[in-house]
C-alpha cells in the first residue's frame, strides 16, 4: 500500500509537471495519432534497424556463448584457459568501447561501406560483450546440476560429449532459460547506444530526428520510443515464459504406473495362491 500511494504520487508529479511545462499540448502529440507520416518516415524504419541489429548480435552471440561457456568446462587447458580468457576479457570491457573500437577497426582495415559500418559496429559490440555474458550463464547454469547425474551417465559408459549434449545441456536450459531471457532484453536496449554515438539509424536516433522535424517535440517522441521498447521486451519476455512453461512440461514423466502383479524379476520365483509366479 505504501508504494502504491509513492506510486501515485509520482506519477501525479509527472503529469503536474508536464502540465505546467505545457508538455502535454495536442500540437505536440497530434503527429503520433493524426495520420502516419510520423509511423511511417520515422518509427517504423528506426525500428527495422533496432530489430535487425538485435536480431543479428542474437543469433551469433547465443552459440558462441554456448560454445565459451561449455569450453570453460573442458578438462583440457588448452581448451579451457583460452576460453576463459576471452570471457574475462570481454566481459570486462563496456559494450560501448567495443562499439568504438569496432567503427574504427571496420573503418580502417576492412572495405565496410560508410552506411554499414554503423550497423557492423553495433553487432559487433552487441556479440562480444553479451556472448561472454552468455558463456557464464551458460556455464553456471552446468555446474548448477546435481553431480549425480554425471556420475550415473559415465557409470553406463557415456562420452563427455554424449553427457553433455544428451543429459546435463537439456536440462540446464529450463533452468538458464530466465538469465538468457534476460541478457537479450539487453542486447534489444543496447542498440540505443549505436544511435546514440554511432549515428546508427535505429529507434532512438530516430526520435531525435523526428523531434526536431515536429518542432522539439522531444518528450513526446521519447516517451513513444520507451513505450515501444518496453512492448518489444515484454513481449520477449512473454514468449520466454511460454517457452519455459512448455519445457517443463514436456519433461514430466507419462509413463504408466506398473503394478506389483504385473512386474516381474529376472531368475526370481515365487508361489502365490494361484500357482507359481
Amino acid at each position: 500500500m505504501v508504494f502504491l500511494v509513492a506510486l501515485a504520487a509520482l506519477l501525479w508529479w509527472v503529469y503536474k509537471a508536464l502540465k505546467d511545462k505545457g508538455q502535454l499540448e495536442w500540437a505536440l502529440w497530434e503527429p503520433f495519432f493524426s495520420g502516419s507520416e510520423a509511423w511511417t518516415t520515422y518509427i517504423w524504419p528506426g525500428l527495422q534497424n533496432t530489430l535487425k541489429a538485435a536480431a543479428l548480435a542474437m543469433i551469433i552471440a547465443l552459440p558462441l556463448g554456448a560454445v565459451l561457456g561449455i569450453a570453460r568446462l573442458s578438462d583440457h587447458a588448452w581448451v579451457r584457459i583460452p576460453a576463459a580468457t576471452v570471457v574475462e576479457f570481454f566481459r570486462a570491457i563496456p559494450v560501448l568501447v567495443l562499439m568504438i573500437f569496432g567503427l574504427a577497426l571496420f573503418a580502417e582495415y576492412t572495405a565496410v561501406s560508410s552506411d554499414d559500418r554503423p550497423l557492423y559496429a553495433v553487432v559487433t559490440g552487441l556479440v562480444l560483450y553479451n556472448a561472454s555474458v552468455l558463456a557464464e550463464i551458460v556455464r553456471a547454469g552446468i555446474l548448477a546440476l546435481p553431480k549425480g547425474q554425471s556420475e550415473a551417465a559415465m557409470a553406463i559408459g557415456l562420452r563427455k560429449g554424449q553427457l553433455m549434449r544428451l543429459i546435463l545441456l537439456p536440462q540446464a536450459v529450463t533452468a538458464m532459460l530466465p538469465a538468457i531471457v534476460s541478457q537479450l532484453v539487453v542486447i534489444v536496449k543496447d542498440t540505443a547506444l549505436g544511435g546514440a554515438v554511432l549515428t546508427y539509424a535505429e529507434l532512438l536516433a530516430a526520435a531525435g530526428t523526428m523531434s526536431g522535424y515536429y518542432g522539439g517535440n522531444i518528450i513526446q517522441s521519447l516517451i513513444v520510443v520507451s513505450v515501444i521498447f518496453i512492448v518489444l521486451n515484454f513481449a520477449l519476455t512473454s514468449f520466454a515464459s511460454w517457452l519455459e512453461r512448455r519445457l517443463r512440461q514436456a519433461k514430466k514423466s507419462t509413463g504408466a504406473v506398473v503394478g506389483a502383479n504385473d512386474a516381474q524379476i529376472a531368475g526370481t520365483t515365487g508361489t502365490g495362491t494361484g500357482g507359481t509366479v
